[in-house]
């Protein structure tokens, strides 16, 4: 067996030691932590179609990095080319060192240090190819460093308005990850050139090298080559675990447990680790942040949210900070649940008030009339009469018969308190709804706001109790031909309220309804990228002047649409725009009742 070993092997051997202690450490303890009932989903879906669909997204995410190609093809070559790149490096120099070292005990390190322990390998056509395939990996991953270097100067030019700001530690792995390939390069051609290879890359290169320098330096230089190359990969790899690189060892495992159907819920838990540690910090969060962009708030976005998680050094102001408008969810490429993660870092944080503030729950039943139809408006509805008054007069032309739940006044939905971290108290309030719509036997319950509509269906948990927004209300009854229209020639622009679109995919409702009365014309952003209006509940932190410097950066793009009149479904979102709004603002509610027969 050839001798396999050099002391420059020591640094790479031991970070490779310190990685996989660590990272098994890791594993080990988050999965003992988690909850029976996670385990148990695990233990049942192990063995079924589930693990084969992990197996191909982990291909198509984390070395592909398809969601970031969606995204922005530059990146994702990027991304890919590190990733792919690096994992095909590392296979097929592992088929090179097996050929090589046919029927012998191959070392871990026989693929990494390959060229200069086995520089003079010669296995005929098979090897010549391997040696150029080989040389195309080291440039295609050569190709994805140069982008990355491009991209910390020159941000915009990949297009991203704004990278990350790292920490220490995170900028000590990415100067060391920086310099793996470079170095390899270098020193994989100073042996190459030394040995007289004519592989196209390396070989080319090294003979320049002896060329320039002559045989003598460039043997002196070689050893310390290896020995630089071997130091960084060792940097690199003991830095991992404890910085923004453990995603690489953490990505594949949540796409497991989301496939067996784990779920981050409002009580943090262990689950949450695999979430925190799964985010690169890639920083595509960033540019979808209105608090960002148009308030010039700029610590608080997901990507530092996280981190400070991660490094317990959260803060109460930064968990705060967020519109929760989802915004930065639909483009992370990991698919990471921000928003709840966020909201059980409010609740750990805030502590668990006193349940005494809740004795005026009882006897606060205010409802009136009867009927099937439940009408629970809100708390933002009953603060817009004109939505009210608009919403009667619809029930009045298609004769509905409608039980109003809080007309007179009633008990909150439970959503504000909760995204404000008191999932304790809203739960109180949830109960006390639910029982109140169950003790009135209707059978469908239909709100004016997307805050009320998103809890209802997410928590209430209302079996045998069909949950609408009134703008799917207002399609049925018109499909129905309960409801009749006169259509006129006015244009109209609609905003996608957070909670409504993001938050539980109503999109092409509202769109229709308007449709069958006017023109609709759509703003630049749009459903899934449709901007917040600013006044979000779920922001504890935003002052009033933020606030409107929001809503006035979505105001423009409404104008920009040349319609007459801005439609939203959401009465908070209709009373924020009003406040800088060139149009007219409408609920779509005030559009039906204004062009009912």
């Amino acid at each position: 067996m050839m001798n396999y070993y050099d002391h420059f092997v020591l640094p790479f051997a031991i970070g490779v030691a310190v990685l996989f202690t660590v990272v098994l450490y890791k594993y080990v303890r988050w999965f003992v932590r988690l909850p029976a009932t996670d385990r148990a989903l695990v233990r049942h879906g192990i063995f079924t179609r589930r693990t084969i669909d992990a197996v191909g997204e982990v291909f198509m995410e984390s070395l592909l990095h398809r969601r970031i190609w969606r995204i922005n093809p530059l990146l994702g070559y990027m991304h890919m080319s590190l990733a792919f790149g690096w994992f095909l490096l590392i296979a097929v120099g592992w088929v090179e060192a097996s050929l090589h070292l046919s029927g012998e005990i191959i070392p871990l390190h026989a693929h990494v240090f390959f060229k200069f322990f086995a520089p003079e390998a010669d296995y005929g056509v098979v090897g010549g190819i391997l040696g150029f395939i080989m040389d195309l990996l080291l440039l295609f991953v050569l190709s994805g460093v140069a982008l990355a270097w491009f991209k910390r100067m020159r941000s915009k030019a990949l297009g991203m308005r704004h990278t990350t700001k790292h920490v220490l530690g995170d900028r000590i792995a990415l100067t060391a990850l920086w310099f793996v390939f470079p170095a390899r390069l270098v020193a994989e051609s100073a042996t190459s050139g030394l040995k007289g290879s004519t592989t196209f890359l390396t070989g080319s290169l090294g003979s320049w090298m002896v060329d320039t320098f002559g045989t003598e330096a460039v043997s002196h230089f070689s050893i310390y080559a290896w020995w630089f190359y071997s130091i960084v990969l060792g940097i690199f790899f003991v830095a991992m675990p404890f910085s923004r690189y453990m995603h690489i060892f953490t990505e594949i495992p949540l796409i497991f447990l989301r496939k067996y159907k784990l779920q981050t819920e409002p009580k943090a838990k262990s689950y949450d680790h695999f979430q925190l540690e799964a985010c690169s910090r890639c920083g595509i969060c960033i540019d979808p942040c209105q608090l960002q962009c148009d308030a010039g708030i700029r610590n608080v976005q997901s990507v530092y949210f996280l981190r400070d998680r991660r490094y317990n050094r959260l803060t109460i102001d930064v968990a705060d900070n967020c519109l929760m408008c989802g915004r930065c969810e639909v483009k992370c490429p990991v698919g990471l649940d921000l928003n709840m993660l966020r909201l059980n870092s409010r609740e750990t944080l805030r502590g668990v008030p006193a349940d005494n503030r809740y004795t005026y729950l009882a006897g606060t039943d205010r409802s009136q009339g009867t009927g099937r139809v439940g009408y629970f408006a809100g708390c933002m509805t009953l603060l817009t009469p004109k939505i009210l008054r608009a919403m009667d007069a619809i029930f009045k032309a298609a004769g509905e018969e409608v039980w109003r739940a809080d007309r007179e006044g009633g008990v909150c939905c439970g959503r504000p308190l909760k995204l404000s971290g008191e999932v304790d108290a809203a739960r109180k309030m949830m109960d006390y709804n639910r029982e109140l719509f169950r003790k009135h036997g209707i059978t469908t319950l239909v709100t004016s706001c997307p805050i009320c509509f998103k809890v209802f269906r997410e928590d209430y948990h209302l079996e045998g109790i069909e949950v609408l927004h009134h703008s799917q209300y207002i399609l049925r009854l018109m499909q129905q031909q309960r409801l009749k229209v006169v259509p006129d020639q006015r244009s109209f622009t609609y905003h996608d309220p957070c909670e409504l679109g993001r938050g539980s995919g109503i999109y092409e409702e509202p769109r229709e309804v308007i449709s069958r009365i006017g023109m609709l014309t759509e703003v630049a952003e749009n459903r899934a990228d449709a901007l917040c209006c600013g006044s979000s509940l779920a922001n504890l932190a935003i002052d009033d002047k933020g606030q409107t410097r929001i809503s006035e950066a979505l105001s423009e793009e409404l104008a920009a649409t040349g319609a007459d009149t801005v439609v939203t479904a959401c009465p908070l979102c209709k009373k924020a725009i009003e406040r800088t709004a060139h149009q007219p603002v409408l609920d779509l509610s005030e559009v039906v009742a204004g062009a009912l027969k």
